[in-house]
Order: C-alpha cells, then sequence, then structure tokens
C-alpha cells in the first residue's frame, strides 16, 4: 500500500505533467500559424521559430531567373545545413506565366522567388504574391519595396552613358540625357536590344523629358543591337561602339576591373535593372521561405551581392559612383505604360530605320 507520501509525490508529478501539457498546448497556439501569419510575424522570438518550423519542412523551392544566386545559396545551406535548396531557372517573365499556370491548375509547390520584379508584377496582380515583413527591410531604400511589401529589391544594376575611352575622351563625354541631342553624336550611339532594357530606357526617357524629347533622340540615328548589356559593352570593348545610354554600370565596372577602356556616367534619373525576393501565397514550406527572404536581403547577402558585381539598394551597405534610383516597377500602371513604351521605342528607333 502507497504510504501517505508517495500518494503526495504522484499527485505532485501528475501536476507537474498537466501544467506541461497545458504549457506545450499553450506555446503550440502561440506559435503562427498559416503562410501569412509566418510571413508577418515579428515577435522576438522569430528567428528561434523560423528555424524550428524550418527543420520540421527540411526543404524549400526557389524560382529564380539563373545562376547567379548559386554563390547566396551555397552560403544559405552552410548556415542552415538541414535545409534542401531545390532551384528553377527560368527567364523572369517565362517564370511569372508558369506560375500561374501552377496556380490554376492547383499546382502549389513553389515556396519563394528571386526574379527581376517586372517577372513578380502578374503573379502579384493574380494573388500568387503573399505580403511579408523582415528586420531587415529597415535597412532599405523605401523605393526598393514594393509599397504593399510583395517583394524587396535585393540586387541591382543601373543603365547610363557608358563609353570606350580611347574613342571618346572622358571630359569631352556627354554626361547627360540632354547632351546626347548634341549632332556631334549623330549616328554615334548605339542601344541594347535585348529584353527589357530600351524599353525601360525609353519610360525613363518619357517619364523624366516627355515623349518629344524621344523623338528628337530617334533623329540621332542610333543605333539598335539585338544583343544583351553585356554584349554591347563587349562590343564597347572591341571598339565597334563608341558610345551608348544603355550600358550598365555593373558590366563597365566588372570590365574596367580588368583592363577594359571603359568609362561609365549616370545622366540624370537612371532605370533600376533589379531582382526582388518574394515568397508564394501557398507556400508549402514559409519557414524555410522566410528564412532565404531574409538571407538573401541581408548585409550578409548584400556583399555577396557586391562580389558577383551587383549593387545593393541597403543604406548600410558602401555606395559605389551615386545614382538618382528610377524603380519603374513601383508604379501603379507599369504594365500598361510599359505596352505604351514599347510601341514607342518601336516607332522611333526600330521602324524607322526601314
Amino acid at each position: 500500500m502507497a504510504t501517505r507520501s508517495t500518494r503526495a509525490t504522484f499527485q505532485a508529478l501528475g501536476i507537474l505533467v498537466a501544467l506541461a501539457g497545458v504549457l506545450a498546448v499553450a506555446e503550440v497556439r502561440a506559435q503562427p500559424v498559416g503562410v501569412e501569419t509566418i510571413a508577418n510575424y515579428m515577435g522576438a522570438d522569430r528567428q528561434r521559430i523560423l528555424e524550428a518550423g524550418a527543420r520540421r519542412e527540411g526543404s524549400l523551392l526557389l524560382y529564380t531567373t539563373g545562376t547567379q544566386t548559386r554563390p547566396l545559396i551555397d552560403r544559405f545551406q552552410q548556415k542552415y545545413p538541414y535545409l534542401k535548396v531545390e532551384l528553377v531557372r527560368a527567364g523572369s517573365t517565362d517564370v511569372a506565366r508558369k506560375v500561374l499556370e501552377e496556380y490554376q491548375a492547383g499546382y502549389e509547390k513553389v515556396d519563394a522567388f528571386e526574379l527581376a520584379s517586372h517577372g513578380l508584377v502578374l503573379p502579384r496582380d493574380e494573388n500568387v504574391l503573399q505580403p511579408f515583413q523582415s528586420p531587415e527591410l529597415a535597412a532599405f531604400n523605401p523605393d526598393a519595396i514594393e509599397p504593399k511589401r510583395h517583394w524587396v529589391v535585393v540586387r541591382e544594376s543601373y543603365t547610363g552613358i557608358g563609353l570606350n575611352t580611347k574613342l571618346v575622351p572622358s571630359d569631352k563625354a556627354p554626361r547627360t540625357y540632354q547632351d546626347l541631342l548634341d549632332p556631334q553624336w549623330k549616328g554615334r550611339m548605339a542601344l541594347s536590344g535585348s529584353s527589357t532594357t530600351p524599353i525601360n530606357w525609353v519610360g525613363t526617357m518619357v517619364i523624366v523629358h516627355g515623349v518629344d524629347f524621344v523623338r528628337k533622340l530617334g533623329a540621332q540615328n542610333i543605333r539598335v543591337y539585338n544583343v544583351t548589356g553585356r554584349a554591347l559593352a563587349n562590343l564597347m570593348i572591341s571598339g565597334e561602339v563608341m558610345l551608348s545610354p544603355t550600358i550598365y554600370n555593373s558590366h563597365v565596372a566588372e570590365s574596367a576591373k580588368k583592363g577594359a577602356p571603359l568609362a561609365w556616367f549616370s545622366p540624370g534619373l537612371v532605370p533600376v535593372t533589379d531582382s526582388g525576393v518574394a515568397i508564394a501565397r501557398k507556400a508549402p514550406h514559409p519557414h524555410a521561405a522566410m528564412l532565404l527572404i531574409d538571407f538573401l536581403a541581408s548585409k550578409e547577402g548584400g556583399r555577396l551581392w557586391e562580389e558577383i558585381g551587383y549593387d545593393s539598394p541597403r543604406r548600410d551597405m558602401a555606395a559605389g559612383q551615386p545614382v538618382q534610383k528610377l524603380y519603374l516597377t513601383n508604379r501603379p500602371n507599369y504594365l500598361a505604360e510599359y505596352d505604351d513604351w514599347a510601341k514607342l521605342y518601336q516607332d522611333v528607333f526600330v521602324r524607322r530605320r526601314f
């Protein structure tokens, strides 16, 4: 028969077990539940909760544009070795179309995105993206954050005036958009006709100086090369192209370090070519997705972006040549404006050549 002391001990243990159960239930109920809650949780225990959830999830699927993210993904997996990151790579427009088709078919496997922001506009408008919060956002230029926090830009570069310094001495180079109208540059400039580059450049000209200014530029007989910005910079290195207002600062910086005779100038407000990170509204692994977003937006991530040739919009990162930035995709009617700019580009710079 149990003694009074033994019975008291069992009762005390029972109370402790019950209390532990109550506390466990309370803790579970206190944890963020659902993608929206997890993506916006900012409690003091946020990091602990994200890591605990990510350990349970074990993996995540990232839709991205190319191989540029590989060094950052490798470092992320060093920090969180229990997470397997699967990458699906394609152009931003192709990814946008792919994820819309997947969501319409009920295939909801993607967790996060690292895409040019123009590729995130349609997924946002079709309610595929989940607005989120992160402690890292406080360090960012507000213009780098989509107005409703559907994405944050983590890497960027800018198109400005690039030139071959052997053909155009830097002290005689055009420094503003207005300078491009000087008769001495007629027939001596080129544009990259690849992807969104020339259209966003035309849009910037419309916003800054108006449609008539774009038509005046067209009268300068600017050649259009249907090549990427990188390829156009290579043509500038070889001397085939003397001057272009659609050269990326990152390409010039990379080549100039290797001794190429290139220089770059910011002629005023410049269009930002960027890549933003976002979380899917129905992400199967939301804890892991938010850990990745935090990392890609972190100062450590910013340094890694700089190492591979990009600028960071973080305010606590060392800046290169000062630029006045224009984040076109933040404009409320960007897609409609883009169509108008594309037509203007075709009329002024493409069709008039034939």
